[in-house]
């Protein structure tokens, strides 16, 4: 069936020219239903790319200009060849007796397009009536390698972890440390983390790393100031000296008192004392190393950094600085960066040090044992008045804000609060931020996982003022998008890893396994949803995946096997069904999970309890989801938690996954999630340290010393096999 929403529906003409310029007029929820965009979201969606459809008159003028656009020009402006395979189909589709000229990436100029090496070259193309075109050619190897060996590693955020020497959040130094700890004594080959990408500075910051200011570059507040070699050369070692006492203040106040990471107050301290650290000449080594570093960059670093000089002087919003410095061409803004050029050396400099170790780190976690190192996290886009969105202005759909159509889960939809990139823009370029973007993360990453990888395919725009109903879906070249993220991680040999939770659209999870992107399943929604709903049993879970029991945005396994989840959402009145109803679904989830892990051997218990898939006409000795052993593996509910902790992660153990992650906070029984979707002030996201089952911070070094973690991972190892 099709439905409309009580709002003006789009002509077909003004349909039409939407599809050409792939802004889908409707979408499908669920396989039975239809819903059909509005007029408003597809005239704004338009809009945003360029096309002016106000109006029929307009429209049908737009329509005609793009069915003729399409009818006469010889290349779309990139092309995609996958290495062995066949060439793009628009080269098939030239006249009779073009000419196809290619300037390597590398430099070098042949004709025709066989046995290009990989990379983004140009392609000229000359038709015999004298037409041209140029187009930006990828060549790609057709997938990504496999990860050599099965491995499990750990997920944490890293501002939670916080150790004796941190200064009030987990710091590269943390990392370090917990990596070499974890790839020598636990045997773990990967540590996964939250996306370190540079923050909004504000008053406070927002403390999600799911909106930064930039997703190029790291945030220096991660730095960890003792290791910066010039730390050691400070003259002002008495300043130095009462920056420390008030670094372990904060410290202790988040770890004895109770205090939330405070990063704001973290990035006081550290500004300060780098600032001291910047007044030691470099040696004549470290100086040639960082212009070397500098002249890599370029223009995009010098944008970051001026950015980060002006929301020093004016705030943090573009909107309120002086209108020309909304420019990053301006002359204006060039005048200002001369002007504050001290400035934005020290943010080029901080930067600098903040990428130096993050690259130690990785380092130490390969020189540790790990095959993968460290996984980082690209975030799905970037506050709409950071640096990015600044310096990139005519890469981002102006107007327009990613979010989420409506669906069983969020009758309202949901607005992200982050502007899209233009796909015809990114097109143009060939992919030029995103081969930059991807480029800067490969570097310090030996994996890299996309959240929200869906999104490589097409994103949903609301139009400013609009509610997330009144949105389209907007389509990304995903074969492009693809080929320009499997080209750079190759170049890094790196892994990738996708984020596909929620609703997927039919072929996207073939396209990623295609190219080796990797998928990731969580125990708790993996269920045979297309019959009888059961868990799903773990030799039919897929293998190219990441499986974990939980994430940042779920609750700790504790809190999901206790029903602490629950409990906690009625505390800050987010239930919207009775909580008696909530809890008794959980607990019906829960139970029906621990059942299974009992049948198949993985959790012992001393007492009987119902089951609910029992069926006396089944084959007990054939089918795991029947109690073939009740003497021995009775009771999940009467389990201890701990067992049932461990009882979940020989499970995930027990499926084909090439990699799986055990949450830290899981080792120790924290039960409060580190991000609670739907509140804002209600629960304190994003700042809270790693803490035991009774809410007891817990320092890295009590985490490395601490029972419960060593029985999870003897669990876990003596279950990985290979």
């Amino acid at each position: 069936m099709t439905v409309s929403r009580p709002a003006e529906p789009p002509t077909e003409e003004l349909t039409r020219l939407a599809e050409l310029h792939g802004v889908a007029a409707s979408y499908q929820p669920s396989p039975d239903l239809t819903v059909t965009a509005t007029a408003t979201a597809l005239v704004r969606a338009l809009a945003a790319l360029g096309v002016d459809a106000d109006g029929p008159l307009t429209v049908r003028a737009a329509l005609t200009a793009r069915e003729e656009h399409l009818r006469t020009a010889l290349l779309p402006p990139t092309l995609v060849h996958w290495s062995g395979g066949a060439p793009p189909a628009a080269l098939a589709a030239l006249p009779p007796g073009t000419l196809l000229h290619v300037t390597t990436e590398q430099g070098e100029t042949r004709a025709g397009t066989d046995e290009l090496p990989p990379g983004v070259h140009r392609l000229t193309a000359t038709a015999p009536d004298g037409r041209t075109a140029d187009a930006h050619l990828v060549v790609a190897p057709p997938r990504l390698p496999t990860p050599a060996a099965r491995s499990y590693g750990l997920l944490v955020q890293l501002y939670s972890l916080l150790s004796t020497r941190s200064w009030g959040m987990g710091d590269l130094g943390d990392l370090a440390e917990l990596t070499a700890w974890a790839g020598r004594t636990l045997g773990a080959g990967f540590v996964q983390v939250n996306p370190l990408h540079a923050a909004v500075p504000g008053a406070p910051t927002d403390p999600s790393p799911y909106r930064p200011s930039s997703r190029r570059f790291p945030d220096p507040v991660h730095l960890r100031v003792e290791d910066v070699p010039e730390y050691a050369h400070a003259a002002d070692r008495d300043r130095l000296r009462t920056l420390l006492e008030r670094a372990a203040l904060l410290r202790e106040d988040v770890l004895r008192k109770g205090a939330l990471i405070d990063r704001d107050a973290v990035w006081e301290l550290k500004r300060e004392a780098l600032g001291l650290l910047r007044e030691v000449p470099p040696g004549p080594g470290r100086r040639a190393a960082y212009r070397d570093w500098l002249a890599d960059q370029g223009q995009a670093l010098a944008d970051h950094a001026t950015w980060c000089a002006l929301a020093e002087a004016h705030g943090s919003d573009p909107q309120r600085w002086p209108a020309g410095l909304r420019d990053p061409r301006s002359a204006e803004t060039a005048r200002a960066r001369a002007e504050l050029r001290d400035r934005v050396d020290f943010h080029s400099w901080v930067t600098w040090l903040t990428e130096n170790q993050l690259t130690a780190a990785q380092r130490t976690a390969r020189d540790s044992g790990m095959p993968l190192g460290i996984v980082h996290d690209l975030a799905v886009g970037v506050h709409p008045g950071g640096a990015d969105a600044w310096a990139q202005r005519e890469y981002f759909a102006a107007g327009m804000s990613v979010g989420a159509p409506p669906d069983a889960f969020n009758a309202l939809g949901q607005d992200w609060g982050l502007p899209p990139w233009r796909p015809d823009r990114l097109a143009e370029s060939g992919y030029a931020p995103y081969r930059d973007l991807l480029r800067s993360l490969f570097r310090y990453a030996g994996a890299l996982r996309i959240d929200h990888v869906m999104g490589l395919f097409r994103l949903w725009w609301v139009p400013e003022g609009h509610p997330p109903t009144e949105g389209a879906y907007v389509r990304y070249d995903a074969e492009a998008m693809l080929a320009v993220l499997v080209l750079e991680a190759s170049r890094a040999e790196a892994v990738v890893i996708g984020e596909d939770l929620g609703t997927v659209e039919p072929g996207v999870r073939e396209a990623l396994r295609e190219r080796g992107v990797l998928g990731t399943s969580v125990l708790w929604f993996e269920r045979d949803w297309e019959g009888d709903g059961r868990p799903l049993l773990p030799d039919r879970w897929r293998a190219d995946c990441l499986a974990t029991a939980t994430t940042h945005d779920l609750p700790s396994t504790a809190a999901r096997l206790t029903g602490e989840h629950v409990a906690l959402r009625d505390r800050l009145g987010l239930l919207t069904r009775p909580v008696e109803q909530e809890r008794s679904e959980a607990a019906a989830d829960t139970d029906e999970w621990l059942a299974l892990l009992t049948r198949l051997g993985l959790l012992r218990a001393t007492a009987s309890r119902a089951d609910p898939h029992t069926d006396p006409q089944t084959d007990p000795q054939t089918d795991p989801h029947t109690d073939s052993q009740a003497d021995s593996h009775t009771g999940p509910g009467l389990a201890s938690e701990e067992a049932r902790v461990q009882a979940v992660h020989r499970f995930l153990l027990a499926t084909p996954a090439r990699m799986v992650g055990i949450w830290l906070p899981d080792t120790v029984g924290d039960r409060r999630p580190q991000n609670l979707p739907g509140t804002w002030d209600q629960y304190p996201n994003w700042r809270l340290p790693i803490a035991d089952a009774e809410g007891r911070p817990v320092t890295l070094e009590e985490l490395a010393a601490a029972p419960r973690l060593h029985a999870l991972i003897e669990a876990v190892r003596a279950d990985a096999g290979p």
